[in-house]
């Protein structure tokens, strides 16, 4: 309670309080000052809280009295028990110990205030694991509380700790936890073996029996083997102290085993000496079944060797396998197609004799891996693998050639004696001896001659002197090659030797036409270049050409009986033709001669009319009379075409700038007709202008 000496009791004042806890854990009372908890305090939470209170007056809200500050003590009660920071713990304590021995030590903690009474004070007991351990109610060590405690007879315990406040008295709080213990083993055992006699029955590359897990020694036929741990008899030795093993075991060598196996104990704890001795014998019996065994090839491997030459069909090896088993099944052999895709070999399935199918060469192939198989008739399923090698041997089969294409030349300047070629040969052969070749030629020549190096290697020379292109510019030189292997092979390659015009120096410089350019530096790409320069302007040339024959109009004159007089013939290019068709002066003269009206034959007209008979004119009728006739009959003939037929003016492009020519129309008479206009269409229809408007002007003049 807060009390101010200037508080009458008259309700004036005001009680103020602030700091840790003030409004929410802590409350005042604003007229008495009596401050109040309003929940439970935890001292474990908080064990101190710093306030400060103030008294002022009520109505002026100013303070009476400084403002102080006071500490509120939060004082403990036993309100937490003891708790361990694991629920479960596990420890481990040899057979056999002492009693004390110390197994493992557990420490409980409590939250209450240890300065402030028991409330702290923790006392360890044992609730659960007696006779066996016990624990120290000060430390909560665990130890030992029987001797000799057994592995073999119990193993396993359960230990119950209690820890308690209040240094264990009524009224105080407690925790437990709980602990597992095992015994670990000690060698406190001497070995035993179940029976003194055991019989044991095993097959063959079985390695499935029941490890030991005892170091023993057993004797077998006086040899001393030790071993550990692993599988009885097929045992894989860990301490091997000499270099002996254990053979694998064959029904078919030895059926039954007899064994003495002493197991002993390498270390012994001498606390455990007056148990006795740490050994035991026993007698061990091992019967071997029988299995069925895949056949047993005589070798891993085989390797055969046969000349390339021999005949098909020829036995080139045996292979041999047998059936270990006590039945011996008969063997059937086979070969494995994957290791021969040619199928040049073969072998006989009852005997094993490989033989050849197909002929053998060593050029092609020097080596062949085989893969045989052999299995039991009775059990084909049990099947046995052996590689075989086969070595082809070479045999003379190939003769000798050119070991590459000589282009030779021989100077017209040449001397006799003089060396044009180094040849050499190759051979697809490999004598033992190693290559040895012989030069010569087929015939005595005149001209030429071969010199053997006797390194494989021979010299061209020539006989005479002097060589002329023009009379004769190729050679062809038959060479004969032969080896020295058994039997001899030979061939005969031919040189072919060309005649070159040559420099002082021997350098050649032509050779027909093929050999002019050679020396000015143009290759084969730059000749073919050239050839196809050349086509493609001929062709071009040709296609200039025909375009040009396109533009051409075809002559209107179709044969040599339409030939006739040209009254005009214009060559200038534009708007008229390059040719007239005019009339035969012979049938202007002979009108009796002149024939039905004919068609045109430079245009298909569109409809095709009778043709009329006019009654022909007088013999002696003058041209220009017969002209002006044939005109007026044009002009009052409704099937006359719309145009004279004086002249025929071919179409090229669009119109002319003097119009089309059909608007000239005829007069009755010579002079209903004015050609005035023509001499304004330009030079091009100026004799046109002349042969129409001259006789006119000459009339007017004369």
């Amino acid at each position: 309670q807060l009390h101010s000496d200037q508080d009458k009791g008259d309700g004036s004042l005001k009680y103020i309080l602030s700091g840790d806890g003030a409004g929410t854990l802590f409350i005042i009372d604003e007229k008495t000052g009596d401050i109040h908890a309003t929940r439970r305090i935890d001292r474990e939470e908080k064990a101190f809280y710093t306030l400060r209170a103030q008294a002022i007056n009520r109505r002026t809200l100013r303070p009476v009295e400084p403002e102080s500050e006071f500490v509120i003590k939060i004082h403990d009660i036993n309100d937490n028990e003891p708790t361990f920071p694991e629920e479960i713990y596990t420890a481990t304590v040899p057979e056999m110990s002492v009693v004390g021995t110390s197994v493992v030590q557990v420490t409980a903690t409590d939250a209450d205030d240890p300065s402030y009474g028991n409330s702290a004070r923790i006392i360890y007991s044992i609730l659960q694991g007696q006779p066996y351990f016990s624990v120290e109610p000060e430390t909560g060590i665990i130890r030992t509380a029987l001797p000799n405690m057994n592995r073999e007879n119990r193993e396993q315990y359960q230990v119950v700790i209690q820890a308690k406040d209040m240094g264990g008295q009524m009224g105080g709080l407690s925790g437990t936890t709980t602990v597992n213990i095992t015994l670990t083993d000690v060698n406190d055992n001497p070995p035993r073996f179940p029976q003194s006699k055991l019989h044991l029955t095993v097959v063959l590359w079985d390695q499935r029996s029941q490890p030991l897990h005892t170091a023993f020694t057993l004797s077998l036929e006086h040899r001393i083997l030790k071993y550990m741990e692993r599988y009885l008899f097929q045992f894989i030795t860990t301490c091997l102290n000499d270099d002996s093993f254990i053979p694998p075991l064959d029904y078919e060598t030895r059926r039954l085993y007899t064994l003495k196996v002493e197991a002993e104990n390498t270390h012994v704890d001498p606390r455990f000496y007056y148990l006795g001795p740490f050994k035991d014998t026993a007698i061990v019996k091992i019967s071997v079944e029988d299995v069925d065994e895949p056949p047993i090839f005589s070798r891993s491997s085989y390797l055969f060797e046969v000349h390339e030459d021999i005949e098909l069909g020829t036995i080139i090896g045996t292979v041999m396998a047998r059936d270990p088993d006590s039945a011996s099944s008969p063997i059937r052999f086979s070969l494995d197609r994957h290791t021969d895709l040619d199928r040049i070999f073969n072998i006989h399935s009852g005997n094993g004799s490989i033989y050849t199918s197909k002929p053998l060469d060593r050029e092609i192939s020097q080596w062949h891996n085989l893969s045989i198989i052999a299995s039991e008739i009775n059990n084909p399923k049990d099947t046995t693998r052996v590689p075989v090698y086969v070595r082809i041997l070479d045999v003379n089969d190939n003769a000798p050639q050119f070991a590459v294409f000589y282009d030779t030349f021989v100077c017209e300047n040449a001397r006799a004696g003089q060396l044009i070629q180094t040849i050499s040969a190759v051979d697809k052969d490999d004598p033992l001896g190693g290559q040895k070749f012989f030069f010569s030629l087929a015939a005595v020549n005149p001209n030429f001659t071969v010199q053997d190096n006797e390194d494989n290697t021979a010299r061209i020379l020539t006989r005479r002197n002097g060589f002329s292109r023009h009379e004769i510019s190729t050679y062809l030189l038959p060479v004969v090659i032969s080896d020295n292997d058994y039997p001899i092979q030979s061939s005969t390659g031919t040189l072919t030797i060309r005649v070159c015009a040559c420099d002082s120096r021997g350098n050649m410089q032509s050779c027909s036409a093929e050999a002019l350019l050679l020396p000015a530096g143009l290759s084969t790409g730059a000749l073919v270049a050239i050839l196809l320069c050349i086509i493609i302007l001929l062709v071009i040339v040709v296609l200039f050409a025909a375009l040009k024959r396109q533009r051409k109009k075809e002559p209107l004159i179709l044969s040599k009986e339409d030939i006739r007089d040209n009254i005009v013939s214009y060559n200038d290019e534009g708007g008229g033709e390059e040719d007239t068709q005019a009339f035969d002066i012979g049938t202007l003269r002979n009108p009796a001669a002149i024939e039905d009206k004919k068609l045109r034959r430079d245009i298909i007209p569109e409809t095709l009319f009778v043709p009329r008979r006019t009654p022909s004119a007088p013999d002696n009728t003058d041209v220009r009379d017969f002209i002006n006739q044939r005109l007026k009959e044009h002009d009052t003939d409704p099937s006359a075409p719309p145009y004279d037929s004086l002249a025929t003016y071919a179409y090229e492009g669009n119109d002319s700038i003097a119009e089309s020519l059909s608007s000239l129309e005829s007069g009755t008479t010579e002079g209903d007709q004015n050609y005035d206009y023509l001499r304004e269409w330009g030079p091009r229809f100026n004799k046109l202008a002349e042969m129409y408007g001259g006789g006119e002007s000459d009339k007017d003049t004369s």
